[in-house]
């Protein structure tokens, strides 16, 4: 029989049982060392957390300056906005003031000049004060 065993034709290249391991071992094996690496992945992720969780007193210091710092300088913007708002609002105030003054004294000028009747002064110049048409001192003659 073991000469009849050597000289069996295997149609096709393929092995029809090979196995060097079974395959529960192997398996077994492939899935403890996954576990394994999982499990230090684990381990180096926690401790990188609580590494970086973790604050120095300085830098904790500086956060603190930095808001303070902040909160200074919003806390002055908003000052000078409320500033500039109540200056806008005075001139506003004085530009309304002077375009109402420069009305009145237009209507004022308006009316003394409506009033004023140049003949009526002539008249009571010459008549009631003595005034005369002043003379030129030299007489102008034109050679042109």
């Amino acid at each position: 029989m073991e000469q009849n065993q050597y000289r069996m034709y295997v149609d096709g290249n393929t092995v029809r049982k090979a196995e060097a391991l079974p395959k529960d071992d192997r398996q077994e094996r492939i899935r403890r060392e996954r576990e394994e690496q999982r499990a230090r992945n684990r381990k180096i992720a926690k401790r990188n957390q609580a590494r970086e969780l973790r604050m120095s007193r300085r830098y904790v210091a500086f956060l603190a300056v930095a808001v303070s710092i902040t909160c200074l300088v919003c806390a002055a913007y908003v000052h000078l906005q409320a500033d500039i708002t109540t200056r806008m609002s005075n001139i506003s105030a004085l530009e309304k003031e002077i375009a109402d003054l420069k009305t009145d004294n237009d209507t004022t000028l308006k009316r003394v000049n409506t009033s004023i009747n140049l003949n009526e002064i002539k008249e009571k110049a010459i008549a009631e004060l003595g005034m005369v048409y002043a003379a030129p001192a030299f007489p102008y003659h034109s050679s042109w």
